[in-house]
């Protein structure tokens, strides 16, 4: 992976995500400062604390995307949770180390996907030799009556071995050609399925349906069923197989706790919803104790996986909220102090949800087009025809709930949605939206607040 400098990051996520320079600019040093770490000398590296970052500012801003986008470029084990799916310790539901397995998890398929590239060239082979095997199944040797016949017995051997040779070549060749792609052959696989078990229990037992899938997968023995496949999906089925005994698991797996506990990148989401005054009872009764089980492991401690111990003292740490009910500073003082960069995401105005519709690479308006290009029709959008759209999204957010740049894409599946519907059956290939069309489409309900409320 090229490593890359703070500006290249932000000049990568400006291609998906409008505005919010500062924390891009946040993001992009806490990713640079992974790899700053590991420049330094050894025994000053396990010294320097990953800097935290918590993201503030309403729904629909590109917290997310940032966070997204950012797992992308870092090519490291990166999770994205919401903070509401966890309870504290006692309750039902899942307790908060169970993210650091789940990373551990993610590290896991990384590492064998990094082996499996450097297998690849081989298991392709040995794929290719079991396959000709199978398209060119060997001779069983005649019983030999009588020991005088040995010599000649093996003279047709050796040319039956001549013929056979130049005919698996002839096969290999037809092979690689795609010549064979719709013959059919039949497969031994691993029935993978096991006995059904669920498991009701309270936070911190997310182990225990590893331990049960390996106790039934010991006890019972490996089941294979025989399945009729077209060639090329029987040599992918082969490679796979070829590849998972060339694989070294052990190294594997050394190679994926030491990614997840250098490398590792944890998104928190939501983090606001687990701040604020504790009520005593009801359904926000465990929100400081989340706070609570999330300190050690953002602080830094060990967790027990089925890979082994995994140290989280050097997993970075984003965090994310709207905080428009609670503030940072109802987080508990010693988790505060674990989140030293806080940065406010602007609200989107009129002229950023132009950009969005516009800009990015993926800009609404270029997935539409895409999508109805499969049809064959073209669609084109006039510059007034945008503007409209983002000043009613602006207009609309303004009314009622405000949620970011999420607006235009209901905006325009309701503009579209007559088209979409039709397109397989339209006769002309160009259909133009205009600003009268966008007008037409959503005035009425702009103009009945209630409606808007449920359509827009």
């Amino acid at each position: 992976m090229k490593v890359l400098t703070p500006r290249e990051i932000v000049s990568e996520l400006d291609k998906y995500i409008i505005g919010q320079d500062q924390a891009k600019r946040s993001v992009a040093i806490a990713l640079r400062n992974r790899w700053r770490r590991q420049q330094v000398p050894r025994d000053l590296r396990d010294e320097i604390a990953p800097k935290n970052i918590i993201m503030i500012g309403p729904t629909g801003v590109g917290k997310t995307e940032i966070a997204r986008r950012l797992a992308r470029l870092a090519e490291s084990p990166f999770l994205k949770v919401e903070a509401t799916k966890f309870t504290e310790v006692g309750y039902v539901g899942r307790d908060v180390e169970s993210i650091v397995r789940d990373l551990a998890e993610l590290a896991v398929n990384m590492a064998k996907k990094q082996e499996q590239e450097k297998v690849k060239s081989k298991a392709r082979e040995l794929a290719e030799e079991r396959l000709l095997d199978m398209l060119l199944p060997k001779r069983k040797e005649e019983v030999r009556e009588e020991e005088g016949e040995k010599e000649k017995i093996l003279e047709v051997v050796r040319v039956d071995s001549a013929e056979k040779s130049s005919t698996r070549e002839k096969l290999r060749r037809m092979l690689r050609d795609g010549k064979l792609d719709k013959r059919y052959v039949e497969l031994e696989v691993q029935d993978t399925q096991l006995p059904m078990v669920e498991i009701f229990s309270s936070g911190g037992m997310e182990e225990m349906e590893f331990n049960i899938k390996e106790v039934f997968g010991n006890l019972f023995p490996a089941k294979k069923k025989k399945r009729r496949v077209k060639v090329p999906e029987a040599l992918e089925i082969l490679f796979q197989e070829e590849s998972q005994r060339l694989i070294d698991m052990d190294k594997v797996i050394e190679q994926a706790v030491r990614m997840t506990e250098q490398n590792g990148i944890i998104f928190l989401d939501e983090l606001d919803k687990v701040a604020g005054s504790e009520s005593g009872y009801g359904p926000d009764v465990s929100r400081e104790g989340v706070q609570r089980d999330l300190l050690p492991i953002v602080e830094g401690s060990t967790v027990i996986t089925k890979y082994g111990m995994i140290k989280t003292d050097h997993i970075l740490f984003i965090a994310a909220g709207a905080f428009n009910v609670s503030k940072p500073s109802d987080l508990l003082p010693e988790l505060q102090g674990r989140f030293p960069i806080r940065v406010e995401l602007d609200s989107l105005s009129e002229e950023d949800f132009y950009r969005i519709l516009t800009e990015p690479r993926n800009a609404l308006i270029t997935q539409y087009r895409a999508l109805l290009e499969t049809e064959g029709i073209e669609l084109h959008f006039e510059d007034d025809a945008i503007r409209e759209i983002a000043y009613m999204a602006n207009r609309v957010n303004e009314q009622m709930e405000n949620i970011g740049a999420r607006r235009l894409a209901t905006i325009m599946e309701k503009l579209l949605d007559e088209i979409s519907f039709e397109a397989p059956d339209m006769e002309e290939d160009l259909v133009t939206i205009t600003r009268e069309t966008v007008s037409e489409k959503l005035a009425d309900i702009l103009e009945d607040e209630n409606l808007s409320r449920y359509i827009l």
